[in-house]
């Protein structure tokens, strides 16, 4: 893709699943990319895989959560590389559970994470956003339109994530700046059926499996990256996959029993 030569793109959760390969695609398609995750023996793994190919890359170490570690981060992307044009907000992390058993304390650390960190990540990065007229892309998931059984605090902060960036859409929108929001379907991974096991242990089989039980084919990274840059690159506003989950989300709207009841089959 011609359109990403040249350009500049941070990517949070760099180093491993879709924001690893978002940075592959990127670095691939001409763009210098910027890491950033909290590990950093893996985000340099993750650098040098890029490197070593003879892309442009580069990375740094930082918990999004925190903003002072966010002020560092885009200070040092824009020193390296004197502009930011592609900000992509993919940290996140997904938990198990029943909102009724969920306590406090969890909500709070889940909405750090995929929330708050996306508004650390934003307001520190708009005023560059705004003078490349670039991309702000936000990671949601397809928890952020919809809620299916089993997901604890996961839904609330992924609904956050949906209407901040709408929110984000008018007041960016007139300065130049693309706002797009990606909702996904579960990425594919080795340990899909088994990462969870701990957190289940009370609650039906069903819900250590992707999406809480709701029958929906994992998806692959590497294919998922190269729809977002597509999708950014015509400025869209919205990308969800699977394309027919958008089928569920206006019923769920117009008709909540039938979404309901439809949820409920497809996680049975």
């Amino acid at each position: 893709m011609a359109y990403w030569q040249g350009k500049i793109a941070l990517i949070t959760g760099g180093s491993a699943g879709l924001g690893k390969a978002l940075g592959k695609a990127l670095a691939g398609s001409g763009a210098s990319v910027m890491l950033a995750a909290r590990e950093g023996e893996k985000l340099q793994q993750a650098v040098s895989e890029l490197t070593d190919a003879g892309l442009v890359a580069s990375g740094f170490t930082a918990d999004v959560t925190r903003r002072h570690e966010v002020d560092a981060l885009i200070a040092a992307t824009i020193e390296e590389f004197g502009q930011l044009d592609c900000l992509i907000n993919n940290v996140g992390r997904s938990t198990r559970g029943k909102a009724l058993e969920t306590s406090a304390d969890e909500f709070r650390e889940l909405l750090e994470v995929n929330f708050l960190s996306v508004v650390n990540c934003t307001q520190a990065a708009a005023d560059h956003l705004c003078r490349a007229k670039g991309h702000l892309v936000n990671i949601g998931s397809l928890a952020s339109k919809s809620v299916s059984r089993y997901l604890g605090a996961y839904p609330p902060s992924k609904f956050a994530v949906a209407a901040y960036t709408q929110q984000l859409r008018y007041e960016l929108g007139p300065e130049g700046v693309h706002v797009m929001l990606v909702c996904p379907g579960p990425i594919a991974r080795a340990d899909a059926g088994s990462r969870y096991d701990e957190q289940v242990a009370d609650l039906s089989d069903v819900a250590r499996q992707p999406g809480g039980g709701v029958k929906v084919k994992g998806i692959d990274a590497d294919k998922l990256a190269v729809r977002v840059l597509s999708a950014c690159q015509k400025r869209q506003l919205e990308l969800i996959v699977p394309a027919r989950a958008r089928w569920l989300f206006a019923i769920s709207q117009l008709w909540p029993s039938l979404g309901d009841r439809i949820i409920h089959r497809m996680s049975s």
